[in-house]
């Protein structure tokens, strides 16, 4: 399956990543430390990236 979106929740130290596809049909949801997110990120096909942040995110 192709993913149109990939949804982040951002916190300190891991995130929780989210794809989708255009029918919104969960396609993968990984849990990943910084280094890793980098990584995964840049690997991934041209798509929207939406993202949420938790409330201790911002300290």
């Amino acid at each position: 399956m192709k993913v149109s979106t990939i949804s982040i929740d951002l916190a300190k130290n891991v995130f929780q990543v989210l794809g989708m596809d255009k029918h919104a049909k969960q396609v993968f949801s990984k849990r990943l430390n910084r280094a890793q997110l980098s990584e995964f990120m840049s690997q991934q096909p041209a798509c929207d990236v939406v993202f949420e942040a938790c409330y201790s995110s911002h300290y």
